[in-house]
């Protein structure tokens, strides 16, 4: 007998995440009511992920549930603040409990390791698209926003961009599937399947930076809303920007061309790390996490001119900066139809 919704809600969702505290009425009433703290600004943030566009289509049911909560927490992250609470609104072609059952064990794994509790949503039927609103907490008055840079700013990210992307490339059905060193391709597989959202850098980051975002549609192009949003320009130089050594594997094996790299670095999406800036006078907090790699100066603010593009790539080897003009900014889903 197939799953019926409230069946369906009640056997794999009903229990996500665990029962905070502050939830007075969770998942099973018509709204959800819950107690934010005293002191604290509320945080909202929703993301949509749709099979074919977001995620390929038949991928692991577990991973779209990690996914579907992870890039949410990263915008959590971006602000500086703790998450607390989700929604969920699920819509699906059928109820597979085979498949049900993967994807809540992956969005409720995630949920439990961060402390976020399910406290509602809907489910329907339809082409596979997955909904999640988050809601967390920020001292108040202290978020982190796009907009706080000024000229003279460093400019950093944490992790190393471009992972995700090559994971998502070496999902694809080419030539290249199988080729390489195993490790590295299980790497970069699952910086794509499976983020990790920089939650507690971001509060780290409260303290030290100026501004913040989340890198979930491409370095360069995300740098260079924060740049808009802070009333200044961008200097990257490429040869500061990291490298995982998975992705540099690939290279030196052929499975990538270095240009190809570059692509997925700068403007690759799905990384969900964070790029933020920081100002002069905290280089001595931003030191030691650098020293912990966490972390990594790549660029400087700059002020903004009519005629100068709001992200500019410099490179020491010269044969590279027509390319690195042309590279696209960042995905988008109107502009790349």
């Amino acid at each position: 007998m197939p799953l019926g919704e409230f069946e369906l809600i009640d056997r794999f969702f009903r229990e996500a995440g665990g029962r905070r505290g502050d939830v007075v009425i969770g998942v099973g009433d018509d709204g959800a009511i819950l107690r934010p703290p005293e002191g604290f600004d509320l945080i909202a943030v929703s993301d949509t992920l749709v099979e074919g566009v977001h995620f390929p289509a038949g991928a692991p049911a577990r991973s779209v549930g990690h996914r579907a909560l992870a890039v949410n927490l990263s915008d959590i992250a971006a602000m500086g603040g703790a998450p607390a609470w989700s929604l969920l609104a699920l819509t699906l072609p059928r109820a597979e409990e085979a498949w049900l059952k993967e994807f809540a064990k992956g969005f409720s794994l995630l949920a439990l390791e961060h402390e976020v509790s399910l406290v509602g949503g809907d489910t329907t039927r339809g082409p596979l698209m997955i909904g999640v609103q988050v809601l967390g907490f920020v001292p108040h008055g202290v978020a982190l926003r796009r907009a706080g840079g000024r000229p003279g700013d460093l400019i950093c990210v944490s992790g190393t961009p471009g992972d995700a992307a090559a994971g998502l490339a070496l999902l694809a059905p080419d030539a290249r599937a199988g080729a390489g060193d195993a490790a590295s391709r299980v790497a970069l597989r699952a910086r794509f399947e499976y983020p990790t959202p920089r939650l507690e850098l971001g509060r780290q980051l409260l303290d030290i930076a100026s501004a913040c975002i989340d890198v979930s549609d491409g370095l360069a192009g995300d740098l260079g809303k924060l740049a808009a949003a802070s009333g200044c320009a961008a200097v990257i130089d490429l040869e500061r920007v990291p490298r995982s050594e998975a992705l540099a594997t690939l290279v030196r094996e052929g499975v990538f061309e270095e240009r190809e790299a570059l692509r997925f670095m700068l403007a690759g999406g799905d990384d969900y790390e964070l790029a933020f800036t920081v100002p002069p006078e905290n280089r001595e907090a931003l030191a030691e996490l650098e020293a912990r790699g966490e972390v990594f100066v790549i660029g400087m603010l700059v002020e903004a001119t009519g005629s100068a593009p709001l992200v500019t790539v410099r490179t020491e080897r010269t044969e590279l900066q027509p390319y690195l003009d042309a590279l696209p900014s960042s995905f988008d889903h109107f502009g790349h139809a």
